[in-house]
C-alpha cells in the first residue's frame, strides 16, 4: 500500500474493522474510499441481513459510526463522510448531526 493511494487510509480501515465486527456476514462487507475537493467519502455496502445492525434503532448506530469516523478523520486533517448503500443500490438516508472536526 502506497502512502499516496487515495483508496486506502486509516479512516477506511477503521470502518471496515468496526463493521466486520458488527455483522453476521463479514465476507460481504465492501468499503471503498474516494477523495475529492469536498474531502473523503467512505462508501459502505453490507448484506441485506446486516443492514439493521448497521443502521440501528432510529439510525443511532449509523450516526455513532459517522461521529467516530469524523474523529478519525480530524486526527488526519480530513473531512470524512460515510455513505451507506443498500443491497439494491439505494443510498440509506439517516439524519446526521453535524460534527465540526
Amino acid at each position: 500500500m502506497s502512502q499516496n493511494d487515495p483508496t486506502q487510509g486509516p479512516d477506511r480501515d477503521f470502518v471496515e474493522y468496526i463493521i466486520k465486527q458488527m455483522v453476521s456476514n463479514p465476507d460481504e462487507v465492501e468499503v471503498t474510499r474516494t477523495v475529492d475537493e469536498m474531502g473523503v467519502l467512505i462508501t459502505l455496502k453490507v448484506s441485506k441481513d446486516d443492514m439493521g445492525r448497521i443502521i440501528g434503532k432510529s439510525g443511532q448506530t449509523a450516526k455513532a459510526i459517522r461521529v467516530l469516523l469524523r474523529v478519525v478523520g480530524s486526527r488526519n486533517n480530513a473531512r470524512v463522510n460515510l455513505k451507506i448503500i443498500e443491497p439494491d443500490g439505494k443510498e440509506v438516508s439517516v439524519a446526521d448531526s453535524s460534527f465540526a472536526g
